[in-house]
């Protein structure tokens, strides 16, 4: 069963996930931050990833460590649930269009973490959330959960509709791959023999 269960507590935040990574996409998350509630829905959603997350932070200070830190825990939790990572197709991309807006989303889910972002947005905030922390998110998702990770918004004007795109590339790269390869269940998916 490739599922696993993270907790993580410090002074700013304390946040438990529990992932299925052969899930129906099920989820249920509270972060006390509404549209990264949303955006972690989407991730669930489209990559067929069960999630459960509930967190509190320090909310009172900003979104920050809220943020940060749920994108660590989930990355963790995806990461252990991965084990080896025998089997699956590493490999995914997606572009994802939302209105007159279009992501394209590449992983290597080699274990080798790293974040290409380039996206820009016309705002500074989304409702009360600092648009610079999307980025923070996919950072620590990419570190903890050893993925290479490229995120790149080829055009768009609405930076709900950007961010959402996102998200949903995200999730479509994601559920490629991690996929079981039946032509290779059970192999590490690389000439080295270990991810």
């Amino acid at each position: 069963m490739r599922q696993a269960s993270v907790e993580r507590n410090t002074t700013e935040t304390r946040i438990k996930a529990s992932v299925d990574l052969d899930g129906t996409g099920e989820y249920d998350v509270a972060t006390g931050i509404g549209f990264l509630d949303h955006m972690l829905a989407q991730l669930s959603r489209h990559s067929l990833i069960d999630i459960t997350l509930k967190a509190e932070g320090d909310l009172h200070i900003d979104f920050h460590h809220t943020t940060e830190d749920s994108a660590i825990v989930l990355g963790q939790a995806v990461a252990e649930a991965l084990g080896e990572r025998r089997g699956i197709r590493r490999f995914g991309e997606a572009l994802s269009a939302m209105d007159e807006t279009l992501t394209r989303v590449v992983i290597d889910a080699s274990n080798r973490p790293y974040l290409v972002w380039k996206v820009e947005f016309r705002r500074d905030k989304l409702g009360e959330m600092d648009i610079e922390l999307f980025k923070e998110w996919f950072q620590a998702f990419a570190q903890h959960g050893g993925l290479t990770l490229h995120v790149e918004n080829l055009y768009g004007e609405n930076s709900h509709h950007i961010v959402e795109s996102c998200f949903k590339g995200l999730a479509r790269a994601l559920r490629q791959a991690i996929e079981i390869d039946p032509r290779k269940a059970g192999a590490v998916p690389s000439t080295k023999g270990r991810l």
